[in-house]
């Protein structure tokens, strides 16, 4: 079972999937995490993060590569949590990819988790709630955000949205 949890900023969406990841049995568990340390408060929050799991995680740091990586550490019986998608998106536009070239990722990406036999959680934020943008790459980047999330929420078994650390299933 595949799952998508979203939410705003600091609504607790890496607190659920890490509890909903450690509630199923696994015989790895492989948290993939996409954030690149660009600054100190990153590697704080990153640090932070590691804290919060145990001796039975594996960390991969996969910053663009991500359906690949799932392809290549796939096995029945394992337990993956990705964290995050919007992460992801952030380091295919920085790493001057086109809207195409994003847009081709995503589907890549929907089509690995199709294929999955391991579980997979993934965590992304909800960035199109609030006001439009000002600057066109903003506006892009929520855009191709919101076309994630939804094509990842229509590929998944189950999405949470969360809001103010509470879970709410909406599918």
């Amino acid at each position: 079972m595949n799952i998508l949890i979203i939410g705003g900023c600091r609504s607790g969406k890496s607190a659920e999937a890490l509890a909903q990841a450690e509630a199923i049995e696994a015989g790895r568990r492989l948290f993939v995490a996409t954030c690149r340390p660009y600054d100190d408060e990153m590697r704080a929050r990153i640090e932070r993060h590691q804290r919060e799991r145990d001796a039975s995680w594996e960390t991969l740091e996969v910053p663009l590569e991500l359906p690949a990586a799932l392809a290549a550490h796939d096995a029945r019986g394992h337990i993956i949590l990705v964290d995050c998608l919007t992460l992801w998106i952030t380091n295919l536009m920085m790493d001057a990819r086109t809207q195409a070239d994003v847009e081709t990722q995503i589907g890549a990406l929907t089509q690995t988790l199709m294929a999955m036999n391991s579980p997979v959680i993934l965590v992304s934020n909800e960035v199109g709630q609030g006001i439009v943008p000002e600057n066109e790459m903003a506006r892009r980047f929520r855009d191709l955000a919101g076309t994630a999330n939804q094509k990842v929420a229509a590929c998944v078994d189950q999405v949470i949205w969360m809001v103010a650390g509470i879970p709410v299933k909406i599918k």
